[in-house]
């Protein structure tokens, strides 16, 4: 991300490398369907040390989804596309990518024969649409069913639906030159508010300005509590600082702590 003249570097920022999640579909952002991809992405790309830095769901309207593409792949190193490449009239990522990145779409003809020997005979035109793909692009292997998706410059293209996703991610994986994975720890803290663990909590992250330190409180019929999130790339730093909280939390006086196992 670019900064302002004047302004300091985050340590826990520098160096790595970001993508951002573009989620295509009204259906989406009416509430009838709800996404689950994000995560999954997120989870997998974290595990080549891809960080995903920013989501953005938008609806099925060309002009706004070409406009989302283009601010996205200019801020951050890989753009996930999801939704949009299906046969119907409203599926249009596809020209949208096109259209972003200012090339034509053409019908792959690896793709077309792929369609002939699964459906049999001449494919339909509604099918023939999910063989297009834009000039300069290349295929993402499809293992569920289906078409493939394609990639093209540092954006991704794959399906909505979250079983063909995850399989599509499999061949975007080893395309990515990630950094150091993020690796993290959780300390749960159980009947104490924020406002307890505020000051401990913040005198530590000024300490290890290379981690991201982060209170998420909870509440129910159980009780309440928060939390307490350590994240970096420094495995060894994460651990010794999660001792370190531990430490400073008992001498305020709270002592219902426990470490939990949580994915970065």
């Amino acid at each position: 991300m670019d900064r302002t003249e004047g302004e300091t570097a985050d340590p826990f920022t520098a160096g790595r490398v970001t993508a951002a999640v573009l989620i295509v579909g009204d259906e989406i952002l009416s509430g009838r369907t709800r996404d689950t991809n994000l995560g999954d992405i997120s989870r997998y790309l974290g595990a080549h040390g891809v960080e995903v830095a920013e989501a953005r769901t938008v609806s099925d309207v060309l002009d706004e989804i070409v406009a989302a593409l283009n601010a996205l792949r200019a801020r951050y190193d890989y753009v996930i596309t999801t939704g949009g490449i299906g046969p119907t009239h409203d599926d249009i990522t596809a020209d949208a990518v096109a259209a972003a990145f200012g090339v034509e779409l053409v019908e792959h003809p690896d793709i077309l024969a792929m369609m002939a020997a699964r459906w049999g005979g001449e494919v339909n035109a509604a099918r023939r649409r999910m063989a297009r793909i834009p000039v300069g692009g290349d295929l993402v292997n499809n293992p569920v069913q289906g078409p493939p998706g394609f990639t093209i410059g540092n954006v991704f293209v794959l399906a909505g639906v979250p079983q063909i996703m995850r399989g599509m991610l499999q061949d975007v994986g080893p395309r990515l030159k990630g950094g150091a994975v993020v690796v993290s720890r959780t300390l749960r803290v159980e009947g104490s508010g924020e406002g307890a663990i505020a000051a401990p909590l913040e005198g530590l992250a000024k300490a290890h300005p290379a981690l991201s330190l982060g209170s998420y409180p909870f509440y129910g019929p159980d009780g309440f509590g928060s939390n307490l999130v350590i994240r970096g790339r420094d495995p060894v730093e994460v651990e010794t600082t999660l001792s370190e909280l531990i430490a400073v939390l008992r001498e305020a006086g709270i002592e219902q702590l426990q470490v939990v196992e949580t994915p970065a």
